[in-house]
């Protein structure tokens, strides 16, 4: 008997690591492995056709980095950026969710036309809109504006100006990606039980405190996990950037992945790259843990 359960226990330990192996392997492919190798490289002075020999230099990279005034300047764009798109994109995508989450005719069509800018490559809705941010009059963005408030707007080159150019950036990054999160928190308002709001109406709640106690409360982790995502995409902006400003006009719109890939494969500075990568990965792990948290404390309150 005790063989025989010993034997059941083997065959499912086998059957259980043969089904995550091909995760593992994976996992340690293309996160693992070009983590380290990244940290590894870090620590050197490697750059790509140097005739001058790989040499190690310890933290060098990170100091250098420290005292570098367009990472410095890519950090502090990224965590603007968070700071506008996060609640501006979730509050919208929250908003959305609510209107769409009817048993309407029609909603199905409304939800596929809201989602489909997160389908679209990145490269074309950038392009796309580097066309209508256009300078000049002729510029769709600037005809709407002017129309908009009766000709007293004068044509502004959206992408060539210091002050405007990331609001622009935000502007696409917030239609492109609101449908995405909408996704997700319709997913999270159909799981609500509905008796919550037959009894809340019972007992003559209006709407607003039914959003207030009952939607709200019962949608916090999926916003939660909506709020990491979003900025965790906001960290990894690179793509409209590249195409549409390629980090200018003065550093303005430059970002911690622009700075990476510039530094890795424009200056051929693959120790430099290598090193704001592995910042990159740590400010992640942070958001991560920090979600994680947030995530256990509720488990715990209930």
């Amino acid at each position: 008997m005790i063989e025989q359960k010993t034997r059941k226990l083997n065959d499912d330990t086998r059957v259980a690591i043969s089904m995550v192996a091909p995760a593992l392997t994976g996992l340690f492919l293309f996160v693992v492995l070009p983590f380290t190798l990244a940290l590894v490289l870090s620590f050197t002075n490697l750059r790509l056709g140097s005739p001058l020999p790989t040499q190690f230099w310890g933290l060098e990279q990170y100091r250098r980095l420290w005292f570098d005034p367009s990472f410095r300047h890519a950090l502090l764009n990224n965590a603007l950026f968070a700071l506008v798109i996060v609640p501006i994109q979730t509050t919208l995508a929250l908003g959305l969710a609510l209107l769409l989450n009817r048993p309407l005719k029609g909603m199905a069509l409304f939800r596929t036309l809201f989602f489909m800018p997160v389908v679209f490559p990145m490269a074309l809705v950038s392009v796309i809109w580097t066309i209508i941010y256009a300078p000049g009059s002729d510029g769709m963005m600037n005809a709407f504006l002017r129309f908009m408030t009766l000709g007293f707007w004068q044509p502004q080159d959206f992408l060539h100006d210091p002050v405007l150019a990331l609001p622009a950036v935000m502007l696409l990054s917030i239609w492109q990606g609101v449908g995405f999160q909408m996704v997700i928190i319709l997913a999270g308002l159909q799981s609500i039980p509905t008796s919550l709001y037959e009894a809340a109406a019972i007992d003559g709640s209006d709407r607003w405190n039914q959003f207030r106690y009952i939607t709200l409360p019962q949608l916090r982790n999926t916003l939660i996990f909506v709020v990491l995502v979003t900025t965790i995409l906001s960290f990894r902006l690179f793509d409209s950037v590249r195409i549409m400003t390629r980090g200018g006009p003065n550093d303005a719109t430059t970002t911690v992945m622009n700075e990476a890939i510039k530094a890795a494969f424009d200056q051929q500075k693959m120790a430099k790259g290598s090193a704001i990568t592995v910042i990159f990965f740590l400010i992640v792990l942070v958001i991560t843990l920090l979600q994680r948290l947030l995530v256990q404390e509720e488990k715990a309150i209930e």
